[in-house]
């Protein structure tokens, strides 16, 4: 099969996340399987206009803000040069409106909406933008057949309107030759680690607050920060103001080997994010070896198994936050247990499979397609 797909971003992009790793990882591995996939995202500067990753051709250009308003004309350009059997329109805050101009068949890949968390992150006016789009999607892509990350999302378009008959559920995963797979020997001290980008909805904020008041009266603990963003200055500022900035390191991006390291040493990962589609970072950590406290919303308790590979907590809830991480630092036979059971949860995830369920969908849309005509 020849497969177009459009989506923002690719693996290279710096500002790629959880969406360009689900794109990549699943994408590669159908090119193995003997397809051709083109990909055009967005530019950025240092990336070549065009070159071959892994197998899938990425094709970069227009900038980050405006990417959607040139894909009408690169899915022009493409579709002169090239038959395509399908277009994969892989949703990111603001769709590409596809089903107003793509005469293929079209599958949608969706991780989350934001909805009016959007205003969390962003100003009233980028909010409102991001939030009319999502809300257009409702009435452009209700007859587009959708690949989405967990069951959370799949309730999200239910809840909007989407006839989800011929939806189906394609997790995040990781590949697992990648990850030890089994557990390390952890700190002497008690590491807390946050993993993942550094966005003001991310909420690593909260965590910061319950680790300083839990500094309070036991002092054998760290705190570690694994990632990049842009609310970082606003969390180091924060560490600094509430007395932990010592016991705090921010290791910024980290390379495979160093943060397989450090989820390894780590006692416990925690994950405040107010939405996710999914939370690949809770399985990389449980590959791990370490277990999970997650925030109790859509995506991350999708990708925990409760009382097995983690615990959860009410979103924004700090005291709440506090008193798990109280009773995981005095009660080290349960971080024991939960790493047992965080390897066996992780042992369920894997790419190849993933690839393969998309495989057979873009097939089954083709064929749909066929069958209508």
């Amino acid at each position: 099969m020849k497969i177009l797909a459009f989506n923002w971003q690719d693996i290279k992009n710096s500002f790629g996340g959880g969406a360009e790793v689900h794109f990549h990882e699943i994408f590669k591995r159908i090119v193995a399987m003997g397809h051709e996939v083109d990909l055009y995202c967005c530019a950025e500067k240092g990336l070549p206009h065009h070159e071959i990753i892994e197998g899938i051709a990425v094709y970069r250009s227009g900038s980050r803000n405006t990417f959607n308003y040139s894909v009408p004309k690169l899915y022009k350009k493409a579709t002169k040069s090239k038959k395509y059997d399908i277009i994969i329109d892989d949703v990111n805050k603001i769709p590409f409106y596809t089903p107003l101009y793509v005469k293929e068949p079209i599958l949608g890949i969706s991780h989350h909406f934001f909805g009016t968390s959007i205003f969390r992150e962003t100003n009233p006016i980028s909010g409102a933008y991001v939030f009319l789009a999502e809300k257009l999607m409702s009435i452009l892509y209700n007859k587009i057949p959708f690949a989405v990350v967990s069951d959370s999302t799949l309730d999200e378009f239910k809840a909007r309107g989407f006839d989800i008959s011929e939806f189906e559920i394609i997790k995040n995963a990781i590949a697992q030759k990648e990850y030890p797979m089994t557990i390390g020997t952890k700190n002497s001290v008690f590491t807390i680690t946050y993993f993942g980008r550094l966005k003001k909805y991310k909420s690593v904020q909260h965590l910061i607050s319950a680790f300083a008041r839990l500094y309070e009266t036991h002092k054998n603990i760290r705190l570690d920060i694994i990632g990049k963003g842009n609310y970082r200055s606003q969390l180091e500022k924060q560490c600094l103001e509430m007395g932990i900035a010592e016991v705090t390191t921010f290791h910024g991006f980290v390379s495979t080997q160093t943060r397989n390291q450090l989820l390894s040493q780590s006692h416990i990962v925690v994950n405040t994010s107010m939405k996710e589609g999914w939370g690949i970072t809770n399985i990389e950590a449980n590959a791990c070896g370490t277990p999970v406290l997650v925030a109790d919303v859509p995506g991350l308790r999708d990708s925990l198994n409760e009382g097995i590979s983690g615990l959860k907590y009410q979103y924004g809830d700090i005291t709440a936050l506090y008193t798990s991480l109280k009773q995981l630092l005095l009660d080290p036979d349960l971080i024991i247990n939960l790493s047992n059971g965080a390897i066996d949860w992780a042992k369920t995830f894997d790419w190849d499979y993933s690839a393969k369920e998309m495989e057979n969908m873009i097939k089954k849309v083709i064929n749909m397609r066929r069958t209508s005509l």
